[in-house]
């Protein structure tokens, strides 16, 4: 049993290692500047870079789950972390705009979401009984790296300048990955884990397909995108708000990046652990709730520097929930056999929400009316998850009934 206990720790770690290397992919905007400074290229131009990135990784995840098969999962995040940084050194020799969309966009992208997705997966099985709060720690671990990173690469690039920046964060993403990999042992259903799995499932392990035909998959895209769309925009533009509405100082606008990340972070933790206990979809409900208020205090309150933070840290701490607390959604609705697949399809709500907050600005035409728009997915959004229920229990109860009608035949037939 201890040693049972210890193997597992060792992939707990191993997965913490491996989730911190993939996140520093979101220290990309410490990189725009200083190729726009070496370059000349527009600073739009390369910041697109990392919107080709998040697009493959959101992409990448629907094609995880047939590579693990074939590979296995050590040899998966392994390839993946020398691609990623592969993809890193190679940008820093890239001499042209649309090599970089290629290697800093595609090949990135593409090998972060697929260990992304495989090695948070693969957690959730080994720890059926724990499933919120070993998302919570893979995808906070996620978080970290991006928040320890942002000192990282910035001392970096100030003190060696952005090709050898490219270099030094190639080399350390493979390190981290690759060797988290060999701590991380893959969960099957003939181990224990897989024992647990079945004891802890509460129906059956849906397919992919047999997913899209239920609605709640549907309705679970819809709540998954509204969270993404809402979070992403937000504290994307987290600065630009500040200075624009509240009237701060760049230095000081620029605050709300740290406490971005310090929140996202623990609110990957916290409500991760707390999902547990309440019931995910509560969680997911309350923090539909916190956003749609924060988003209204945005829009019609008259705003100071704390009513600013506090919002800004809410909307964070909620978008970190969120992208913790769905995976293990998907995972108690649909099993955890096919959770991999199933959650690939349930994330493109991330990549499709990381677009869709720039389109209906431009849309409807700056911050106001796209906050407006925001408040109202968002308490739709709140709506569904009061009445979506699992199908996994509609599958177990007319078992139980048959079970109880039968037990009580045989009762009155031992009378």
């Amino acid at each position: 049993m201890k040693e049972r206990k210890a193997n597992r720790s060792l992939i707990v770690l191993g997965t913490i290692i491996v989730q911190m290397g993939l996140g520093t992919v979101y220290t990309w905007s410490l990189f725009n500047q200083p190729l726009v400074d070496k370059f000349g290229w527009q600073l739009s131009a390369v910041s697109t870079t990392f919107s080709i990135l998040s697009l493959a990784l959101a992409v990448s995840t629907l094609f995880a789950a047939k590579l693990q098969e074939k590979w296995g999962l050590r040899r998966l995040i392994v390839f993946s972390g020398l691609l990623l940084g592969g993809g890193l050194i190679l940008s820093s020799m890239a001499p042209s705009l649309w090599m970089l969309y290629l290697l800093a966009g595609l090949v990135v992208g593409y090998a972060d979401g697929t260990a992304y997705i495989t090695s948070l997966s693969n957690i959730m099985k080994w720890f059926p009984e724990k499933k919120g709060l070993m998302s919570g720690i893979s995808v906070g671990a996620y978080g970290t790296g991006s928040l320890v990173f942002k000192f990282v690469n910035s001392a970096v690039l100030e003190n060696l300048g952005v090709t050898q920046a490219f270099i030094c964060w190639g080399l350390i993403a493979i390190v981290m990955i690759a060797g988290g990999a060999f701590l991380v042992k893959e969960a099957a259903i003939e181990t224990e884990a897989g024992s647990r799995n079945a004891e802890m499932g509460k129906g059956k392990d849906f397919s992919v397909k047999e997913m899209l035909k239920t609605r709640q998959s549907w309705l679970l895209f819809v709540i998954f995108f509204t969270a993404c769309m809402s979070g992403l925009y937000l504290i994307g533009l987290a600065k630009d708000i500040g200075t624009h509405l509240v009237g701060l100082d760049m230095a000081t606008a620029g605050n709300a990046v740290a406490l971005i990340a310090i929140f996202n972070t623990i609110g990957r933790i916290i409500l991760g652990s707390l999902s547990d206990h309440v019931g995910r979809m509560r969680v997911v409900s309350g923090t539909l709730l916190v956003t749609a208020i924060a988003v209204s205090i945005l829009s019609y309150v008259q705003l100071n520097y704390a009513l600013f933070f506090i919002c800004v840290a809410a909307i964070a701490f909620c978008f970190g929930g969120n992208v913790t607390v769905f995976p293990a959604i998907v995972a108690d609705y649909f099993g955890l056999k096919n959770q991999s697949r199933n959650y690939a399809v349930i994330y493109q709500g991330f990549g499709i929400g990381a677009l869709s907050g720039s389109v209906i600005a431009s849309v409807l035409g700056g911050f106001m009316p796209t906050f407006n728009a925001i408040m109202i997915l968002c308490l739709i959004s709140f709506l569904l998850t009061l009445i979506i229920k699992s199908p996994a229990d509609k599958a177990v109860q007319p078992e139980n009934a048959t079970y109880r009608k039968t037990v009580r035949r045989i009762g009155a037939h031992s009378n």
